[in-house]
């Protein structure tokens, strides 16, 4: 069953067009899991299709166990957007509703390499004395 409608489907089609380069998204989901693992398959799978700079590639966490600690993915389902590179750019959870823009920015940011920051921002962050983890968390509620 398509997640996206047509309408939806075009204007995913418009902003995938912005794509500066190839991207990836490595989705981590389990049969053995709720639906929303079957779910954020099925929905990766339509955004890839949208783009020929697209693809998915679909790992179980129990089976490929190395691939999800190398990506420090420690729960099911999970989105990792990569482009060139591994950017740290994860999902967890089903990217519905208010988080589905930000996963097609993610893919629009990664294939670009750039990471769509100030000067005086990136010029702040490379001022930092360690790597920092930022986590974002989103809930309509």
């Amino acid at each position: 069953m398509a997640m996206l409608s047509a309408q939806h489907e075009e204007e995913v089609r418009r902003e995938l067009d912005k794509m500066r380069g190839p991207a990836k998204l490595v989705v981590f989901a389990s049969e053995l899991g709720d639906e929303t693992n079957s779910q954020t398959v099925g929905l990766a799978r339509e955004v890839a299709a949208l783009s020929d700079q697209l693809t998915v590639e679909v790992l179980n966490p129990f089976i490929d166990r190395e691939r999800a600690a190398t990506y420090g993915v420690e729960a099911a389902p999970a989105i990792v957007v990569e482009g060139a590179r591994d950017y740290g750019i994860r999902f967890l959870g089903f990217p519905g509703g208010y988080e589905f823009a930000n996963l097609i920015d993610s893919i629009i940011l990664a294939s670009s390499g750039e990471p769509g920051l100030s000067e005086s921002t990136m010029a702040s962050l490379d001022a930092l004395a360690e790597d920092v983890t930022i986590k974002v968390f989103t809930t309509p509620t």
